[in-house]
């Protein structure tokens, strides 16, 4: 027989289980006198799972899901709906007061910027809700959130 084909603990499967059990009833001394010399004690006892852990994985999983999505959907994000912009150097600025007209860069009827914490994902256009509020429709959505590419809407 060559060295690959000697087991590493020679011996039968009975030999090796009555090994274990030898250990096991040594294990009690052997703590003790780890405590004694100050020496760390492992537990090599055997894992035991709950029965119905390793049968329904894909409710835990689920439930897990569940309850990442809970947390995320309670964080807050800045929407923002953008108009328009100017560009004028600072005299101009500072030349501006109250009645002031800024001219911006969209025109009447272009669709609006929706923005979601600096980032454009929708398009839409500017209602009015009541008498006294401003709204916006989406017409388009422009960015997949998850994915950030094109929409396929």
């Amino acid at each position: 027989m060559s060295d690959k084909e000697t087991p590493l603990i020679p011996g039968t499967e009975a030999e090796m289980e009555e090994r274990v059990e030898a250990a096991r009833s040594r294990a009690p001394a052997q703590k003790q006198s780890a405590r004694q010399a100050g020496e760390a004690e492992f537990d090599v006892s055997a894992a035991v799972f709950p029965r119905g852990e390793l049968d329904e994985p894909e409710a835990d999983s689920r439930r897990t899901v569940e309850q990442n999505l809970a947390v995320v959907m309670g964080v807050p994000v800045k929407m923002q709906v953008v108009l328009g912009a100017a560009t004028m150097p600072v005299a101009s600025l500072l030349k501006l007061g109250r009645g002031a007209i800024v001219e911006l860069d969209h025109k009447v009827g272009e669709p609006v910027a929706i923005m979601i914490n600096d980032r454009v994902i929708a398009r839409g256009e500017v209602v009015v809700v009541d008498e006294d509020r401003f709204g916006v429709t989406l017409t388009d959505i422009v960015a997949d959130p998850f994915t950030g590419g094109a929409a396929k809407h």
